[in-house]
């Protein structure tokens, strides 16, 4: 009763004409940094603290905030549209989003990607005020013997990307692996494959890699048949076709759930929600085959659970002082510079600023919506435009996206290698998505699995002995078991069928 009725004091705060503007400018720029690739919401807020100097604490955090996850809603278009992920929680929905743009639904992806994306940003920020403070305990729970067995969890579901061959599948996980060691140890400070080259040393671009893997691979095979694309199919309605109803709620509910627990455990970010939402789509589906070729549950779970998490990221941040997030620790800073400490007792000295802050967040959500349905078709004509036309835009806003990443042409010349190589993997049917996900869990899986070996004194007892991180490697050794077996039985399956 308490938080309802601080929530309700909270919206007679947001609901001023100064705070209702700081929060469309900050959902609108957040949308606009979604869009351009390689830019992201990080980028956009750490580059717009600057300007809120002069502002009222509240003003500032509800503008920056709103950049955050406005942010999630601008990168599904041009995952969709042009199979060029705006951000690194974009980069799953370019499996099928894409497809289905190319069958003539772009506007039923956009129209699904909106409103789950609006379903979970709402749900998680509604978990925000009621059950956020006991939640955020638990989180706390997740030490580095915990977050390792997480990270092996997401791992092990890796198998369900794989595609047509296991072997295909674990060659790609290897390349994501191999990628992820690359830079710096984080833990002892040590250079690894980095050739004495300085760009090496923290590593590369999670975005620049997307770019590269899932956009420039698409012009270069799209270029082999410039001549032989025939006249785009009609855009359809916004909506799903009423036997899709059922699974896209349905992913809608998970994708909301998954995020928003993920959000709530430091050291994670919006990537790892979206890809463990396909995987677990997948993984659910009575027709796993049509995943990459255009499901509609696969763009919205994703959409949905990088959007939940947002509101999921902030408890840590408001009841605890911890950033979830490399957004959410420069949110942390903005706090910090207009004289705020995040913790418990922020809610009982500052009500007023913590209660404004989360009703915004309901209110920006509503803007997203209303920005993004009525507009959904207009963005999904992209789709439309002849492909000798669109295919140079793409790799214009390709370079001046990753390029942007750190000012630095080394990250274009990235790109163009990872766009080779996806095309090269293409070719010889070698699934992308696997490169990805362990490229964003491998670094953390690293750095969990040594802190939990010092702490224990050189020994791997502790991801044992937690009864959480037990729990999470029995899950992770039955669902690995269950997809190889799965596996097996289909090829036995194929064989027998050749044979008859």
């Amino acid at each position: 009763m308490e938080s309802l009725m601080g929530l309700l004091s909270g919206f007679g705060v947001a609901m001023t004409w100064q705070n209702l503007l700081y929060c469309l400018i900050g959902v609108t720029v957040g949308q606009l940094v979604g869009v351009l690739p390689g830019i992201g919401p990080t980028t956009a807020t750490a580059l717009l603290i600057p300007l809120t100097y002069g502002m009222s604490p509240v003003s500032a955090i509800i503008m920056l905030s709103g950049i955050y996850y406005g942010g999630m809603y601008g990168g599904t278009i041009t995952s969709v549209l042009i199979n060029t992920p705006g951000e690194a929680a974009s980069v799953i929905t370019c499996l099928d989003g894409h497809e289905m743009a190319k069958q003539g639904r772009a506007g039923v992806a956009l129209g699904v990607a909106a409103l789950g994306s609006f379903v979970g940003g709402v749900a998680s920020v509604l978990g925000l005020a009621l059950i956020g403070p006991p939640l955020a305990d638990f989180a706390l729970r997740f030490g580095p013997s915990e977050m390792f067995s997480l990270m092996l969890f997401g791992m092990t579901m890796v198998v369900g990307l794989m595609g047509s061959s296991i072997v295909r599948g674990l060659v790609a996980m290897f390349i994501g692996l191999m990628l992820s060691v690359i830079g710096m140890d984080s833990i002892t400070g040590t250079l690894r494959f980095t050739f004495g080259q300085p760009f090496l040393m923290n590593g590369l671009d999670l975005v620049t890699i997307a770019m590269g893997l899932f956009g420039l691979s698409e012009i270069f095979l799209g270029m082999e048949n410039l001549n032989a694309v025939g006249k785009p199919e009609k855009l359809s309605s916004l909506w799903p076709e009423k036997k899709e109803m059922k699974t896209t709620t349905n992913a809608i509910l998970r994708g909301t759930g998954l995020g928003f627990f993920i959000g709530l455990i430091p050291g994670t970010n919006s990537a790892i929600p979206a890809l463990l939402s396909y995987s677990m789509e997948k993984k659910l589906s009575k027709t796993p085959e049509k995943f990459g070729k255009g499901a509609i549950e696969g763009v919205a779970g994703p959409e949905t659970a990088n959007n939940s998490y947002c509101g999921g990221a902030m408890i840590p941040l408001l009841t605890l002082g911890i950033p979830s997030s490399p957004t959410i620790a420069i949110l942390l800073g903005a706090f910090v510079m207009h004289g705020l400490t995040p913790g418990p007792i922020l809610f009982t000295q500052n009500p007023t600023f913590v209660w404004g802050v989360i009703a915004s967040m309901f209110i920006g959500n509503a803007m997203l919506l209303l920005m993004n349905l009525p507009l959904a078709g207009w963005w999904a004509r992209i789709a439309l435009v002849p492909a000798k036309l669109l295919y140079p835009i793409v790799l214009i806003i390709s370079i001046i996206g990753a390029y942007t990443v750190s000012n630095d042409l080394w990250d274009v010349g990235v790109m163009l290698v990872f766009g080779v190589l996806g095309y090269i993997m293409k070719k010889i049917d070698i699934p992308m998505a696997p490169i990805v996900l362990t490229y964003v869990l491998g670094t953390m899986m690293e750095k969990a699995l040594l802190q939990s070996v010092k702490i224990n004194g050189g020994s791997l007892i502790g991801l044992v002995e937690s009864p959480i991180s037990l729990v999470m490697l029995i899950l992770a050794a039955i669902v690995f078991s269950g997809s190889v077996y799965a596996e097996i039985k289909n090829k036995k399956a194929m064989i027998a069928g050749e044979i008859d």
